[in-house]
């Protein structure tokens, strides 16, 4: 039997779930997904899978080892019909599951957390209620230690009963392994540790405090990283960004173990990507690195870095103009009309650099318009008449038998992200050569 990980996603869960498949794929690390929502993903691992691991990606918040399982039912009898006999258990479960333990051992007085990720719709509303209950269940058993105890609280009118992955860094809930994630599933409810959390003072750090930035359409390291993952990017590899812009896409590569190559036809975006990329080598002491980045037109990639000389091509072209106000269905048209024959250029090169085996990771806009309909660039059937096929994210294979709701994530073909600020979006395509 693998050891169950909870994993806490970011906003789009279809993304980071998407991620941290290719990332596992990547390195050969065998996973099952026991269950998903948009709340927690619950999946086996084998062992050698480290906590570290929530630095190399984007789309996850935080990361918990299980210490025990239970029925849902118990808990809505619990808490829907109050009964005490189902609360007992519960409070066994806690007392049972060595986190207690794991907690009395980091200082004398004990401060610690609960957060309730509750994907069962009836039980949603009482997660508050659940939480506090756990809460007194863990201070009367760290008192049978001995231990006197501060359980982290918060107001009422928070939205969700959650500590944030800053208030679980800023008190130091991980180093103390004490931080308890309840995670409450259709059929099952898993009850954890956390043994890692999201830094996000890092990708402020790669955002805001690089030496060259760019306002519009620039793209959040998240992004950038989830990306360079879905590419299957590993250690060593080549990856290639033909629109790199000042680089962020290349530093997070770079901080993937990647050799990196940038392109832009922009002169002021060669300079830009180098500082920056001199900048990152610095910050994070990264010795040995290899970075190159050069002035060139895509129509001419082929020509300017040589054929089938890069492992992984990770690229966001052109997305359209700045708009003002969401647009209408025929403009927004108009505005991909405009950018296709930029992509598919491009796509006619990348299937020449790229190593057989090699994977494109894509963006093409994905425009909200007046009438609610989106608008999409035709891209499927350009890359595939170049040679490539695509890559579904998620297979059947990677999920446990009997997984509910796998039609909604099985055969996906592209993962969306709409960031609210703007009205184009990201449609994010992944194929390989």
């Amino acid at each position: 039997m693998m050891p169950t990980e909870l994993f806490i996603s970011g906003k789009n869960w279809k993304l980071s779930l998407a991620e941290l498949a290719s990332y596992l794929e990547a390195r050969k690390i065998k996973f099952e997904v026991q269950f998903f929502s948009k709340e927690f993903f619950a999946v086996s691992v084998e062992d050698g899978f480290g906590a570290s691991t929530i630095e190399d990606l984007g789309g996850t918040i935080k990361i918990g080892e299980v210490k025990a399982k239970f029925q849902t039912q118990i808990v809505k009898e619990a808490f829907l019909q109050k009964s005490k006999q189902a609360q007992s258990q519960i409070t066994e479960s806690l007392a049972s599951s060595g986190l207690v333990d794991e907690m009395a051992k980091s200082a004398e007085k004990v401060f610690f957390g609960v957060s309730v990720y509750c994907a069962e719709k009836t039980l949603r509303p009482l997660s508050g209620v659940i939480q506090r209950f756990v809460g007194s269940a863990i201070k009367g058993e760290l008192a049978g230690y001995g231990k006197k105890s501060k359980f982290m609280g918060f107001s009422k009118d928070r939205k969700f009963a959650q500590l944030s992955h800053v208030e679980v860094l800023k008190k130091n809930l991980v180093e103390n392994k004490a931080e308890v994630l309840l995670c409450i599933g259709k059929e099952e409810t898993w009850v954890a540790t956390t043994v890692a959390v999201h830094n996000p003072f890092e990708f402020q750090k790669r955002d805001i405090y690089k030496p060259n930035q760019r306002k519009i359409f620039a793209m959040p390291p998240r992004i950038a990283r989830i990306m360079v993952n879905l590419s299957s990017c590993t250690p060593g590899k080549v990856l290639l960004d033909p629109f790199c812009g000042v680089g962020t896409i290349l530093q997070e590569a770079l901080l993937a173990g990647a050799k990196v190559v940038g392109v832009d036809v922009n002169p002021w975006c060669i300079k830009a990507a180098n500082e920056n990329l001199e900048w990152l080598k610095r910050e994070y002491s990264l010795e040995g690195t290899e970075f190159r980045v050069l002035q060139g037109d895509v129509s001419r990639l082929a020509q300017k870095i040589g054929q089938e000389t890069v492992d992984c091509i990770v690229t966001e072209p052109d997305l359209g103009p700045a708009l003002r106000q969401v647009p209408t269905g025929p403009y927004a048209l108009k505005i991909i009309q405009k950018l296709e024959p930029l992509y598919f250029g491009f796509v006619e090169e990348a299937h020449r650099v790229l190593k057989r085996d090699g994977r494109l990771v894509l963006v093409t806009p994905y425009i909200n318009t007046r009438s609610g309909k989106s608008v999409t660039m035709p891209i499927g059937e350009k890359l595939e008449n170049c040679g490539f096929k695509r890559v579904q994210p998620l297979t059947k294979e990677m999920f446990s038998e009997g997984a509910v709701g796998l039609e909604e994530l099985v055969g996906v073909s592209s993962l969306v992200e709409v960031d609210e600020r703007h009205k184009i979006g990201r449609e994010i395509h992944i194929y390989e050569k």
